[in-house]
C-alpha cells in the first residue's frame, strides 16, 4: 500500500509543483518539463505496482447497474479529455474539461471498484482532480471561454471518444478486466 499512496502523493506534487514553487519550476526552464514528466512516469510506475500489490477490505463490487453507470461515466470522461469541449458547441465555456474528465474517470472506476486500495487510487486521483481545479481557479481568475464552436465537432469527438472506450474496454477485457458485463 506504500508504494500506491507515494505514487499518488507523487503524481500530485509534480503537478502542483508549477505553482507551488513558480520560481524554482521557472529557473529549470525546459529542462524543468523532464524533470516534472519523469516526476509523472515514476508516479504512474508506483500505482500499478502498488495498486496491483495492494490488499486491503473489501466492500462492493461489479454489479449489472453500476458496470452500465460505469461505462456511460467512462464515454463521457474520455470525451470532457478530448479537444470537443473546446471545439464545440455544448460545452465550450466549461472551464476545466480535462480535470472534469479525469474525476468522472475516478468515480467511474470507484464504482465498480469498492477496495480500500481502490479508494487511496481513484480517491486519491479524484481529490487531486477538484484540488487542482480549485488551484487553478485561484491563480487565473480572469479565465475567459472559447469561441463556441459546432456541433458537428462536439458529434466527432464524441464519436472518437466512443470507440476508444470500446478500444479500452477491449484491452481491460484482455488483461482479464471485462468491462461490458
Amino acid at each position: 500500500m506504500l508504494l500506491l499512496i507515494l505514487g499518488v502523493l507523487l503524481w500530485a506534487a509534480a503537478h502542483f509543483f508549477k505553482r507551488a514553487a513558480p520560481d524554482v519550476r521557472a529557473r529549470m526552464g525546459d529542462p524543468g518539463k523532464g524533470a516534472v514528466a519523469g516526476a509523472l512516469a515514476v508516479a504512474l510506475l508506483l500505482m500499478i505496482f502498488g495498486y496491483r500489490m495492494a490488499d486491503g477490505a473489501f466492500f462492493w463490487g461489479r454489479h449489472p447497474a453500476t458496470v452500465g453507470i460505469n461505462n456511460l461515466l467512462m464515454l463521457l470522461a474520455l470525451y470532457f479529455t478530448s479537444p470537443g469541449p473546446k471545439k464545440g458547441a455544448l460545452f465550450y465555456k466549461m472551464r476545466h474539461p480535462m480535470l472534469t474528465g479525469f474525476l468522472l474517470w475516478c468515480v467511474a472506476h470507484l464504482l465498480v471498484n469498492g477496495d480500500v486500495p481502490s479508494f487511496v487510487l481513484w480517491g486519491g486521483l479524484g481529490v487531486w482532480a477538484v484540488a487542482e481545479m480549485v488551484v487553478i481557479n485561484r491563480a487565473e481568475p480572469g479565465w475567459q471561454p472559447p469561441a463556441k464552436g459546432s456541433i458537428a465537432k462536439d458529434g466527432m469527438f464524441l464519436a472518437i471518444s466512443l470507440v476508444l472506450l470500446l478500444l479500452i474496454g477491449g484491452i481491460h477485457t484482455w488483461l482479464g478486466y471485462p468491462t461490458f458485463g
